[in-house]
């Protein structure tokens, strides 16, 4: 996710993740998802809130103080809900890195917008929808005008409502599920969703015509969304799918990983996400799976390369994004901006930066205001612009972000795993049909 994705989040890690094959999906397998100061093994499709809000006291004049009569402009105020602590942590660093970057991109060195210099203040959620809800009622309460982030599709579910009622800007970050794309008119994305991970895990196995595929995920709104989407994608495609879903708290993967095996399907498709990453690439190798069936994954963070272990060069990799991967100027600006600030780009670094740049726009097209949301969602609506993968669109109708996916095989084993992008599939390929606007 969430790597989507089979996601080591096992697929793609977000969110959901950017996770691995469905973080990849997710999805599937949509980090390393780790604390802070934690080890590469958590992986957790995440989610972060970015707040954003334009100071304005004279009346007439958004932007200005009553005080100087209009001689000096207020600073755009953004508040970012993201897990700085807790086990998507990781994947906050990375987007809040990202954030930063696009920030510095975006307006071009200098901070600020016709003027207005957009300062932003950080809120932990610690990837828990309840204190991202109450982090998101409280700035919204404050007069905040625009929330981004959420790297976790849970967080992203829960606060895109509270957008709607409230009439304010809500850009998602890397979270995955679907229900995320025309949630409603007040509510885009930043990353990809889980649709687009399993077009392109699809794009492994050509027909999908008379096969079977099985789906291995944890039982929650990552995994789910997942199922979802592969049902979505290659059941309608003329495949048979079914689910091997496992507690969020399981530690004993064994007995789903026979259950994957037992099923025999042409595909398995892994969305994953958590601590338990290694324990399932494990059971998954002394069960044998890889010899009964085509494995497929979303691709996460550098840090969950080595859990993979032998394993890892027998995998068909589904991934929204690695460092290097693009090789595109904007790519290039990005990795240097956040390598200069102690970091390096991950799978979840672009959906900061995405963010960073809808919400300068929106704030562009509106001449420093953030008064009129109507106005910033119509900005926004139908944009097309150079993101870090290449050519990316804001879709219209329901605020799908269409960009350009990758195909990856992983060489090596251990701290010497390294990825190469065997195909990249455009935005086109990979786009999800259009989803009603639910409000």
């Amino acid at each position: 996710m969430r790597s989507s994705t089979a996601l080591t989040r096992t697929a793609s890690g977000a969110p959901a993740g950017a996770g691995t094959a469905a973080a990849a999906a997710a999805g599937a397998v949509a980090a390393a998802r780790t604390s802070a100061a934690g080890p590469a093994r958590r992986l957790a499709a995440i989610a972060a809130c970015a707040l954003l809000a334009a100071g304005c006291a004279k009346a007439g004049t958004a932007g200005t103080t009553a005080a100087d009569g209009g001689g000096s402009k207020s600073p755009v105020k953004v508040g970012l809900v993201y897990s700085k602590t807790g086990p998507l942590a990781a994947y906050g660093k990375q987007y809040l890195e990202g954030f930063k970057a696009g920030l510095n991109y975006a307006t071009k060195g200098t901070g600020a917008v016709d003027g207005h210099k957009i300062e932003f203040e950080e809120q932990d959620d610690a990837g828990d929808p309840a204190k991202a809800v109450s982090a998101a009622k409280d700035l919204v309460g404050k007069g905040h005008k625009i929330l981004a982030g959420s790297t976790a599709s849970g967080v992203a579910l829960q606060v895109g409502p509270i957008a709607a009622q409230n009439k304010v800007l809500f850009i998602s970050g890397p979270a995955a599920a679907d229900k995320v794309t025309g949630l409603n008119k007040y509510t885009f994305r930043s990353g990809r969703q889980s649709y687009q991970d399993i077009r392109t895990a699809a794009s492994f196995i050509g027909d999908a015509k008379g096969k079977k595929v099985t789906v291995l995920a944890q039982d929650n709104a990552f995994g789910q969304a997942n199922v979802a989407a592969v049902k979505a994608v290659l059941g309608a495609q003329g495949a048979t799918v079914d689910a091997v879903l496992a507690p969020p708290s399981a530690t004993d993967l064994t007995p789903f990983a026979t259950q994957a095996r037992t099923a025999k399907p042409d595909l398995l498709f892994v969305a994953w996400a958590g601590d338990t990453s290694s324990a399932l690439w494990t059971a998954l190798n002394q069960q044998d799976v890889f010899a009964e069936t085509k494995v497929v994954t979303g691709l996460d963070l550098a840090a969950s390369y080595p859990l993979f272990g032998p394993a890892g060069e027998k995998i068909s990799f589904l991934n929204h994004y690695f460092g290097g991967a693009a090789g595109t100027p904007v790519e290039k600006a990005m990795d240097e901006a956040v390598t200069a600030g102690g970091g390096k780009s991950d799978i979840f670094t672009p959906d900061g930066f995405t963010a960073a740049q809808l919400i300068v726009h929106a704030i562009e097209a509106n001449h420093g205001s953030v008064d009129d949301t109507s106005a910033m969602v119509k900005s926004l609506e139908g944009w097309s612009f150079d993101g870090v993968k290449g050519r990316t669109t804001v879709r219209a109708e329901d605020h799908a972000l269409l960009q350009p996916m990758f195909q990856v095989r992983l060489t090596g084993t251990g701290a010497a795993a390294k990825p190469s992008v065997e195909k990249t599939l455009t935005a086109d390929e990979v786009a999800p049909p259009v989803t009603p606007m639910a409000g």
